[in-house]
């Protein structure tokens, strides 16, 4: 399987459901026999996250920075004209920023456009390796590879919560896969999407990607990637870009995260506050209509029936502009007798589905998110996610307590 880098959100349709010092790197490309959903091919590329390389010229049309983060830029030495000029551009190491509290992302208007989105893509740089899971005594056989189907479209009202994740990192614009989840902190009204964290940091080697944004139902129609030249931002994201105004994913994955998922494999996961780059002052789950609640210490793997994974997969045969899933029984996957278990399912979604969302029922019987894709093979065949237990709780409320004024 291919390196699973992570992507970008979609927005959904309107349904009521209630429901350090390198910057940490978005998305990483899963590729195993086992490779991080986006990550390099190599020890000597994985100081420079593999992810599609497309147009990183672009310049910004815009910006918007609010004092604090005007003042945050001056503190890391960052010029603030320069900046909007095109200073983000700059990857040198002593710049690039890596500590969890060192996350800055300001708006840059216009940036991500319908041709700009459409260029970002999961590269592919394929990296095996053949001992994950082995000897750990808690690893099931390898699920037979279940093909992933279209998702119908409009995706507004099959999967209002899932959209596309764009990033940019040392070798260009990237993309993965996310979901809106509910808000404790504002019920009905959440500004919260869930992805993978090699989807916003680049691991032990790398920190945080830049100009990080979320697409709810991107390309909402469904429209093939022919169809979608010459399109306007409104068809390719009908429900806005909304830029991350906070990211936060774990210490494991900051320290131990790298292209074939490594020691932050199975705590792979992220979480995003965002906000709109032109809004209405409505939040993104009122304008999506939908946000799903997410499930601590869901059941062990014997008790769950069933899991789906959604994405935008973007390494062949897919070319990232269309939503796929994948329904299976899940196994569990073990890749250091030291760590949590891994869920892993059968799938054929490749590099760009980073990130994107495991559903299961929760405890109450509702829908609810479990895990997120982080790592699969280089083969496409099957996907593996993290189980979210107390580190990614302790990520959400402290996501959610952050703007809970």
């Amino acid at each position: 399987m291919r390196p699973i880098r992570p992507a970008s959100a979609a927005p959904s349709g309107r349904r009521s459901r209630r429901g350090s010092r390198i910057l940490a790197a978005t998305g990483l490309c899963a590729a195993l026999a086992l490779t991080a959903a986006c990550g390099p091919g190599s020890d000597e590329a994985a100081d420079k996250p593999t992810v599609a390389a497309s147009d990183p010229a672009g310049g910004p049309a815009g910006i918007k920075i609010p004092d604090d983060l005007k003042k945050k830029l001056k503190e890391h030495g960052f010029d603030l004209d320069k900046w909007k000029g095109g200073a983000w551009k700059n990857w040198d190491r002593d710049q690039w920023l890596r500590e969890a509290q060192d996350f800055v992302n300001p708006i840059i208007e216009d940036l991500w456009d319908p041709d700009r989105m459409g260029r970002a893509k999961q590269p592919d740089r394929p990296v095996a390796d053949p001992d994950l899971g082995k000897d750990q005594g808690v690893t099931d056989p390898t699920p037979a590879p279940v093909r992933a189907r279209s998702v119908a479209a409009p995706y507004h009202q099959s999967v209002p919560e899932a959209g596309k994740v764009f990033f940019d990192g040392p070798e260009g614009s990237m993309v993965c896969s996310a979901t809106v989840v509910e808000d404790p902190a504002h019920p009905g009204k959440s500004n919260l999407v869930w992805t993978a964290g090699h989807c916003v940091h680049a691991g032990k080697k790398g920190g945080w990607y830049r100009n990080i944004a979320f697409v709810p139902s991107y390309n909402d129609a469904g429209k093939s990637a022919a169809a979608l030249k010459g399109a306007s931002r409104d068809e390719v994201a009908p429900y806005g870009v909304w830029w991350s105004d906070w990211a936060q994913t774990s210490d494991q994955w900051i320290a131990g995260g790298g292209p074939t998922g490594g020691a932050g494999a199975p705590y792979d996961f992220a979480v995003l506050h965002v906000t709109p780059e032109k809004g209405s002052g409505a939040s993104l789950e009122e304008t999506v209509g939908s946000a799903l609640p997410v499930e601590f210490n869901a059941p062990a793997v014997p008790k769950i029936a069933q899991i789906t994974a959604t994405g935008y997969p973007a390494a062949p045969p897919y070319d990232g502009q269309r939503a796929f899933r994948c329904a299976d029984r899940p196994g569990r996957l073990s890749i250091a007798q030291d760590a949590p278990v891994m869920y892993r399912i059968g799938c054929t979604m490749t590099g760009g589905s980073s990130g994107g969302g495991w559903v299961a029922a929760g405890r109450d019987g509702r829908p609810a998110l479990v895990s997120n894709t982080s790592i699969g093979p280089v083969t496409a065949g099957w996907l593996a996610g993290p189980r979210l237990g107390t580190e990614a709780k302790n990520i959400y409320a402290a996501v959610s307590g952050k703007f809970a004024k």
